[in-house]
């Protein structure tokens, strides 16, 4: 089921999953520091059913297979991700944040990055651990967020002054998912220090950074900026 973006939460419910049990403790150690988060579920496999919480917790090195490929399902499915793990090459960065993680934390950084990215995921809020920055300025665009192809399309239809129940129509998909796909390219935007609030601004930043065109929007509904 979705979820609509959260103010400042009481209780914070998250799901662990990592195949080495102690690291499953020392996480949850970490996070008993917390009082508002209370642990939903913890294992070792993906399993959206079961662990569908405020935020999953999960390391991409799952059983001798790596999980990057399980990640869009999951987002899909309006799971919030937080990646916690030991691999932290620019390449396995970028691609599970653009697969739709929220967040991307290294086991080495320590707990207050967690808890920090598990409550900004549960508000959808973008939080950027030293391993991120440190792929986005190794990353040659890094003043462009690197869109997947649907939420470029979502956002596309939707400044085609279509509604959102009208863009999920036109890519089969469900209004929560066009909704998530528009709130993740915020993230992304914010991330890369362009916030972009207001439909108006993300139109904008999207055309600055080609990747719209303004010939493919019928109307413009923003006021250029000196």
């Amino acid at each position: 089921m979705g979820r609509e973006p959260m103010g400042t939460p009481d209780t914070i419910s998250v799901s662990v999953i990592d195949d080495h049990p102690v690291v499953i403790e020392g996480v949850l150690a970490w996070l008993s520091q917390e009082p508002r988060v209370l642990i939903h579920h913890t294992g070792d496999e993906l399993d959206i059913d079961r662990a569908l919480a405020d935020v999953l917790i999960m390391d991409l090195n799952l059983n001798g297979r790596l999980a990057v490929d399980d990640i869009p399902a999951i987002a899909d499915a309006g799971q919030r991700i937080v990646v916690f793990s030991q691999f932290t090459e620019q390449d396995l960065v970028l691609s599970a944040q653009d697969a739709g993680a929220s967040a991307f934390v290294a086991k080495n950084e320590g707990r207050a990055h967690l808890l920090h990215a598990v409550v900004a995921a549960a508000t959808d809020r973008p939080y950027v651990t030293p391993t991120t920055a440190g792929s986005l300025v190794g990353n040659n665009g890094i003043d462009a967020p690197r869109l997947s192809e649907q939420e470029r399309t979502a956002l596309l239809w939707w400044f085609q002054s279509m509604s959102k129940t009208s863009v999920a129509r036109r890519m089969g998909i469900s209004p929560h998912t066009v909704d998530m796909y528009i709130r993740r390219a915020r993230i992304k935007y914010a991330d890369v220090g362009r916030p972009c609030p207001t439909k108006a601004d993300m139109l904008m930043r999207a055309v600055e950074d080609g990747l719209i065109r303004p010939g493919d929007v019928t109307e413009l509904h923003f006021r250029a900026r000196s």
